[in-house]
């Protein structure tokens, strides 16, 4: 199995992070620095990471949280900011989050130790949609939304298409649901910043048609089996 592999299937963490850890050299195997991509028998290696041994998870866990602003979505940050870490309660174990939400952004955030569930809600090839409630001062011109929609350059790189409609006007703002596929880093922030706009409040409300179901901010829930299931097929 190779390494990112296994370290994402004994919740360590997603398959990238995974690939930081072992860049970082924290990852050793039978006493010796891991290699990127290494292969290894997880039956029979011993592998550690940051000095402590790892093991396959024998029962997954699933959870999803209504993050709120101020927490970063990492488990550990080098900057020492809070993480979403820090509000889950003991009872949960070992998980990680999949994926990320920003440190000022809040709503739908996932966790769990199924390195695999994690790597295809996460994999680009697989488009998962993902809902935003998305609101700026102002408005923007139909015209520019259209050129939104279809896509525009991002950090030298077009952005898939997306789906933008207005679900509240007003003379100072104006609230938008965004549906995206892609998990680049900033992406809707970027988005609306090229249409000269600053977002003032980002909220995932949705992956796919998994919502939080009234969950308060901050407050984290064990996802159903049925909510699981649609997971694994969506």
């Amino acid at each position: 199995m190779r390494i990112n592999k296994f370290l994402a299937e004994c919740g360590v963490a997603s398959r990238r992070n995974c690939d930081n850890l072992i860049k970082d050299g924290l990852v050793t195997v039978n006493g010796k620095v891991c290699k990127l991509g290494q292969e290894i028998d997880e039956h029979n290696d011993s592998i550690l990471v940051n000095g402590k041994k790892v093991n396959l998870v024998k029962k997954y866990s699933y959870y999803m949280m209504n993050k709120p602003k101020g927490y970063v979505s990492t488990v550990k940050d080098d900057k020492e900011r809070k993480t979403v870490m820090d509000l889950l309660p003991p009872s949960v174990g070992r998980v990680f989050p999949v994926g990320r939400l920003d440190y000022d952004s809040e709503g739908l955030l996932l966790f769990t130790n199924d390195g695999d569930l994690c790597n295809r809600l996460l994999h680009p090839s697989n488009e998962i949609p993902k809902t935003y409630l998305v609101k700026i001062e102002g408005s923007i011109e139909d015209s520019v939304i259209e050129r939104l929609k279809k896509g525009v350059i991002i950090d030298g790189v077009k952005t898939k298409k997306c789906s933008i409609r207005v679900v509240e006007e007003t003379k100072s703002f104006t609230k938008y649901h965004v549906i995206v596929t892609e998990g680049r880093n900033r992406e809707i922030r970027k988005l609306f910043l090229s249409a000269g706009k600053e977002v003032k409040f980002l909220k995932r409300i949705k992956i796919g048609d998994l919502g939080m179901s009234g969950l308060k901010r901050g407050d984290v829930r064990k996802l159903t089996s049925e909510e699981v299931d649609y997971l694994k097929r969506v």
